[in-house]
């Protein structure tokens, strides 16, 4: 009896001790990922041992063991990944479809699973640089199948964007349009997040091979990221440090999303250096706000704009030209600082334009181009500024310059009521009034058979989000014989920018009618 009760006694021992012993190797999940990551480095160090499967599987047995133990807790998503990316390297050196497969579950697990944890977006970017497998890829054409859209997915295929302290333009291209939604997400310092997000959810989309993080790190943004955020949308988020307010709109051929975002103007902003000018009403002029000029030769590059009537002769050239001579004219008659968004024969989106505009801190935005009609007799000058229109011309005119067709024209003024709050409609408006008026004037005097068809209203892309007063002035009609040959001569030029300079000069006048305007005695004969 008493060796019985020994033995249970020991058996009891053997027992309280057995749970003891498990209980003290229960490690916290910090100490368990730690273990997790020695065994993935050394897997990384040693090459003989990536050649070993088992040597793979047992570092994700590992990192599974931190997910499992508290799949809600602060190291769960940092094992999903890490677990992903092993079973990723794994595939590169297995080319095991399944091992492709295990580190798209891990990774569409994160983003599915924390939303808020910073391994989301490390997930989304791993996810759009590795290969898809084949059970992801049925299931987009599936996907697509049912939904009956026909095609590829578009392809987003660049971020690009311009920027300064108080601006910054973010475009993103696609190789065709797509349904896009967005929001702003605000500050949560609960789960570490210091930023205010925006993000653009593209539909229908694949990321292309592109940079998937691009530092601005100016006032108003830090970063833009890009990632596949289900099989088929594209997320792009923006991380921002500080704005006023923002606008996002599409524009067509090629299909590109714009994301204006703007910022309160600093008070610390230095002064801009400008040239003396030549009278103390010029510089009083200037002083009160006019100093920088943006003048914009319109095509470049691969884009030659509208054909002349006569042979080798298109617009690009032409309005380089008159750009420069402008340029020329504007800092030795006016005084202002001139920066033209080319100077040689460079191509420029036309978002890129307005971009460069509002970048450079433009007082006012000038774009130079050359009227053309199928209609050869058409002639004759007209100034544009942005807005909304009915006029079946301007709306050609507009689809022309804007390389597209009347349609998305028609669309785009569906959205250009959101974009006119920020614009400088009514200072446009006058600006173009002037600028009509006297160059009409200008070439009247030397000119027969000068037709004034008057200021215009119309949706042009490149004058769309500027953020000064903008205008577009189509100097002539390139197809029509005769204004062709003038737009040829150095003095037809030199008229079309004496106009535009005594255009300019009239706007600033009325501006501030406190300036005591005293016209220049040669101005107007030019040439």
């Amino acid at each position: 009896m008493q060796k019985k009760n020994i033995s249970l006694l020991l058996i009891v021992c053997f027992a309280v001790c057995g749970l003891w012993s498990c209980a003290s190797i229960r490690l916290p999940s910090d100490q368990l990922f730690f273990q997790a990551e020695s065994c993935s480095k050394e897997l990384q160090q040693i090459p003989q041992q990536k050649k070993y499967r088992s040597d793979w599987l047992r570092c994700i047995d590992k990192f599974d063991a931190v997910y499992k133990q508290d799949p809600t807790g602060p190291w769960a998503a940092a094992a999903l990944y890490q677990g992903g990316s092993l079973y990723e390297g794994l595939y590169r050196n297995s080319h095991k479809e399944d091992d492709l497969e295990a580190a798209e579950k891990l990774f569409r697990q994160i983003v599915r699973d924390f939303p808020d944890s910073a391994y989301k977006e490390k997930a989304l970017t791993s996810l759009a640089k590795m290969p898809m497998s084949a059970a992801s890829a049925g299931k987009l054409a599936a996907a697509k199948k049912d939904s009956g859209q026909p095609g590829c997915l578009a392809t987003v295929a660049d971020i690009r964007y311009w920027s300064n302290p108080e601006y910054t333009r973010v475009v993103i291209n696609s190789d065709r349009a797509a349904e896009f939604e967005s929001n702003l997400l605000k500050k949560d310092p609960s789960i570490d997040q210091d930023n205010q997000r925006l993000y653009v959810d593209i539909k229908n989309s694949r990321l292309g091979n592109i940079d998937t993080t691009i530092p601005i790190n100016d006032s108003l943004l830090k970063t833009v990221r890009a990632g596949q955020y289900t099989l088929d949308t594209v997320r792009v988020v923006i991380d921002i440090n500080s704005f006023e307010d923002y606008n996002i709109f599409s524009l067509s051929n090629p299909f590109r999303i714009v994301i204006d975002v703007r910022g309160k103007p600093s008070a610390n902003v230095p002064p801009i250096e400008i040239q003396e000018p030549d009278t103390a009403s010029i510089a009083k002029q200037l002083a009160l706000g006019v100093q920088r000029i943006i003048v914009d030769p319109g095509h470049g590059g691969k884009d030659y704009g509208a054909p002349g009537y006569l042979k080798s002769v298109h617009e690009k050239m032409i309005v380089l030209e008159i750009a420069k001579r402008l340029a020329a004219k504007i800092r030795s008659e006016i005084g202002c600082e001139v920066i033209m968004t080319r100077s040689g024969d460079t191509y420029l989106t036309l978002e890129e334009r307005t971009g460069i505009a509002n970048m450079k801190k433009g007082d006012l935005f000038i774009s130079i181009h050359a009227n053309a009609s199928t209609n050869k007799t058409a002639f004759g000058v007209e100034t544009y500024f942005l807005n909304l229109t009915t006029d079946n011309e301007s709306i050609s005119v507009a689809a022309r310059e804007n390389a597209t067709s009347e349609k998305n024209i028609s669309e785009l003024q569906t959205i250009l009521n959101d974009l006119m709050q920020n614009a400088k409609i009514n200072e446009s408006s006058r600006l173009a009034t002037y600028v009509q008026k006297e160059l009409c004037q200008s070439l009247s005097r030397k000119y027969n058979r000068v037709n004034n068809k008057g200021v215009k209203r119309a949706p042009f892309y490149v004058l769309i989000g500027a953020q000064m007063p903008a205008i577009l002035i189509e100097t002539s009609f390139i197809s029509n014989k005769t204004e062709c040959q003038r737009l040829m001569d150095a003095k037809y030029q030199s008229a079309l920018c004496d106009g535009i300079i005594k255009g300019i000069r009239k706007y600033i006048h009325e501006t501030h009618p406190t300036v005591n305007y005293v016209e220049p005695v040669n101005a107007g004969v030019k040439g």
